[in-house]
């Protein structure tokens, strides 16, 4: 690795093999030539067993040349100029170690030795050009890893004098690291941490910072100390302007939706009322009765009737009047296909089928947690999932698919169906115990036939929510389409009647519902009902029957009277005549 430990370097990393022995008796002139063509600045004297007994150095020599001639000779032996005590080191030995010793000892050189055997010398250079090179590489490493953290790094000295300055620091306070190292930290940030954690001489973390407008940064720092003496002080500065913006943006989006669950709260406390948009006619009271009293509770709800008369709305209303803190989740039982029903209901966790989201699925059940789930179509739920959906209600617990981990839930269940579920029962397509479990409360919703009093507030209701939706005035009704309405039997209940009043709406003409608007099945029951009454008064008769000419002459010619009149074979003049006389003002 680029970044080897300094404690990790041994003597023979930096030792020199260039060294020159000779043996005790050799003469001083043979030792100084082999000095001068090695090129070394000592010798190595050895006995007779390669033991080392002395070392001379260039400096003896010198020194012993100034006796010459005089008490020294070129002829005196080498071993009389040795310095005979040797120092030497064993070369597993640490570089540090060599270090330290030279230092103690003050020596210039240091023979290495391996197994009783000279191996190489150590010399001051070494040191300076192995040792401390090394330190330059450790040092330009830390360097290039403090620049790659995330963090800005400040390090000053205990005199507040910046001695580190990391390249995030400079990018973070664009103060270039020239510009500020060597120099005191309170120049260019009189308040800045480090300056407090020199005085109080204790850890300050997390503070927040905003050096300048729009940015904020995370300060940690602490002060310094070798062998219990303060020594200087370090900061960590993490740039949290991208996150304190998004967080300030989670929070104003949150705020928003805040304010949007609340009008939508208002809404549905408006839209799914009891008696406001179930009805008030006598027979449907006693169901909104029952449903105010359950609606308190936990309690599961059976809905039962007809289809299109209004099961989910009443689920809805029952929730809404409960008080439950979660969502309302509605869930299709006869629309989701059998293969996927488990993964949609329970969920599941990433990865547990060919398909899956990475990340896992959230299913129904735990969706609907602290709320309601609404289970339409129960009728049509698969025999297998009865039983899992059981166990669910039984022990308030789910389990995602490919997941090993139970799961808390707290759901009120109201499910709706227009099978009779006491049969399937005793068919043995539904489950006995799963019946009782969700009928605890059963409400039959009553159909439209048999409620013709609600129609005109259910047509009131639809005509001003369909306008308000696309923003156009609310036209009115004429009496005659009114009591069409409210003659017709309504075989689609409540949803075909909403169906209908929108159509209504569409073809409307100048702000009014006319009889024209109405649906062509709805004009020709019209006609049939008319034609299957006894009529014996035959101006009555005459009637209806120029009534129904004008009005398909009319159709036929797209309201040109005088084409009408021609295909009427009468005076255009006796055909408004007679618009007029029947009052047909949609012709007028």
């Amino acid at each position: 690795m680029f970044l080897n430990r300094l404690d990790d370097y041994t003597v023979t990393d930096i030792m020199g093999t260039d060294l020159v022995t000779v043996h005790k008796d050799t003469p001083l002139r043979e030792a100084i030539m082999k000095m001068l063509n090695s090129n070394t600045e000592e010798i190595v004297i050895l006995d007779g067993e390669e033991n080392i007994i002395g070392i001379v150095s260039f400096t003896d020599i010198i020194c012993a040349m100034k006796d010459i001639p005089g008490k020294n000779s070129f002829e005196d032996k080498i071993i009389k100029y040795a310095i005979k005590n040797v120092v030497s080191i064993d070369s597993k030995a640490k570089a540090l170690e060599a270090r330290n010793r030279m230092q103690q000892k003050n020596i210039g050189r240091l023979p290495v030795i391996e197994n009783n055997r000279l191996v190489g010398i150590i010399r001051v250079k070494d040191i300076l050009d192995k040792v401390y090179l090394k330190v330059d590489e450790m040092r330009e490493a830390f360097r290039y890893i403090l620049d790659s953290v995330h963090e800005a790094v400040c390090v000053v000295d205990k005199d507040g004098v910046v001695v580190l300055w990391s390249g995030k620091s400079e990018k973070l306070y664009g103060v270039k690291e020239e510009e500020i190292v060597g120099r005191k930290l309170k120049e260019f940030f009189p308040n800045g941490l480090l300056m407090r954690v020199l005085q109080e001489k204790r850890p300050i973390e997390n503070v927040l910072h905003s050096p300048r407008q729009g940015s904020y940064v995370n300060i940690s720092a602490m002060p310094l100390f070798i062998n219990g003496e303060l020594v200087g002080g370090v900061s960590t500065d993490r740039d949290i302007t991208e996150v304190r913006n998004l967080s300030r943006e989670l929070e104003i989006a949150k705020e928003k939706l805040d304010y949007l669950q609340m009008e939508v709260n208002k809404i549905n406390e408006d839209k799914y009322s009891f008696g406001q948009t179930l009805g008030k006619s006598d027979v449907i009271r006693d169901k909104i009765y029952r449903a105010m009293q359950v609606a308190a509770t936990n309690s599961s709800v059976l809905i039962s009737g007809e289809s299109g008369t209004g099961k989910e709305v009443f689920a809805r209303t029952i929730h809404q009047a409960s008080g439950r803190k979660g969502p309302f989740i509605a869930v299709n039982c006869s629309a989701i296909p059998e293969n996927l029903f488990e993964s949609e209901m329970f969920g599941y966790e990433g990865g547990a089928f060919t398909g899956a989201l990475n990340k896992g699925k959230i299913g129904k059940v735990e969706l609907a947690n602290k709320g309601t789930l609404f289970l339409d179509e129960i009728g049509d739920l698969p025999l297998y999932m009865q039983a899992k959906l059981l166990r669910v209600l039984q022990e308030r617990q789910v389990e995602r698919v490919g997941g090993d981990k139970s799961i808390d839930i707290d759901v009120r269940i109201i499910s709706a169906t227009n099978r009779d579920l006491k049969t399937m029962v005793k068919e043995g397509s539904f489950r006995e115990d799963l019946f009782y479990r969700l009928n605890v409360v059963n409400l039959e919703i009553p159909s439209l036939r048999d409620r013709k009093e609600d129609i005109p507030m259910f047509v009131k209701n639809f005509m001003d929510e369909f306008c308000k939706e696309n923003n156009i005035f609310v036209p009115r009704i004429i009496p005659e389409v009114l009591q069409i309405l409210m003659s017709h039997n309504w075989p689609g209940n409540v949803r075909e009647l909403k169906n209908t009043v929108e159509h209504l709406v569409v073809f409307s003409k100048e702000g009014e519902i006319r009889m024209d608007s109405l649906p062509e099945h709805l004009l020709r029951q019209v006609e049939r009902d008319q034609e299957s009454e006894a009529i014996y008064d035959l101006q009555e008769n005459v009637k209806r029957t120029e009534i129904a000419a004008i009005r398909r002459a009319m159709e036929t010619a797209e309201s040109n009277k005088a084409q009408a009149a021609k295909l009427l074979n009468i005076p255009r003049s006796t055909l408004y005549y007679k618009i007029k006389f029947y009052d047909l003002i949609e012709y007028l």
